[in-house]
């Protein structure tokens, strides 16, 4: 499989994207098994949402602009649904991510280690869900920095509601047992839904990964 670009995700769209390359398993009934969802348990923001935003916030982390050099990391195309209570898609859900750099580095001036940050890492990341409630992203596996297991700041914005943020952990890292944070989710169902395989992509020539994150507010549009 060859990477995919940014102008190939706008040119095919992230439905024909994310059918084409990580198959049938994106189709689903909206509302099936509602009764067996499990709402996304919300988590700290934390320090480091950029003060400054990068003038590229595209679902591309990889590649600044126009720029020739990719950022470093084992490259991870991340997708998921946003989902409210029932099970239904959530359209137009503005979808944010943030995270570190491969040297534990943030966008931010007060992040640990920022004299070496990747210069070519976006570091943050938006997408504006569609009628089936996706998003996708191409950033990189998170890794640890001092103090915290590997994780992904997320925050969903719903127009009428409040902001609503979470993390995303590595399912199987050894060092989720020793993050207060993922730990201060007591509820074995509600931990396991914000812990995920990053999963190797069968063919690839350069090591990707994919790793599937489905979100599940506590509401429906009506209420």
């Amino acid at each position: 499989m060859h990477p995919i670009s940014r102008r190939d995700v706008l040119r095919r769209g992230m439905t024909g994207f994310a059918l084409t390359t990580f198959g049938a398993s994106w189709l689903w009934t909206p509302g099936a098994f509602a009764e067996e969802l499990t709402r996304t348990p919300a988590q700290t923001e934390g320090p480091f949402y950029p003060v400054h935003l990068p003038l590229d916030t595209d679902n591309d982390l990889l590649i600044l602009n126009d720029a020739m050099t990719p950022a470093v990391g084992e490259v991870t195309h991340l997708t998921g649904r946003i989902l409210d209570a029932r099970g239904e898609p959530i359209r137009n859900a503005v979808v944010e991510i943030w995270q570190c750099d491969h040297q534990g580095a943030y966008l931010h001036e007060g992040s640990a280690n920022r004299e070496n940050r990747d210069k070519n890492f976006q570091g943050f990341g938006r997408f504006l869900t569609g009628s089936t409630g996706e998003y996708y992203f191409r950033t990189i596996k998170p890794v640890p920095y001092p103090g915290r297991t590997p994780h992904i700041h997320f925050a969903v914005k719903v127009k009428g509601r409040d902001k609503f943020t979470t993390q995303c952990y590595i399912k199987g890292h050894p060092g989720n047992e020793r993050d207060g944070i993922w730990r201060s989710v007591r509820d074995p169902q509600a931990r396991e839904s914000i812990t995920v395989d990053f999963t190797p992509i069968p063919d690839s020539k350069i090591g990707e990964l994919a790793a599937k994150f489905d979100l599940v507010m506590g509401f429906t549009p009506e209420a």
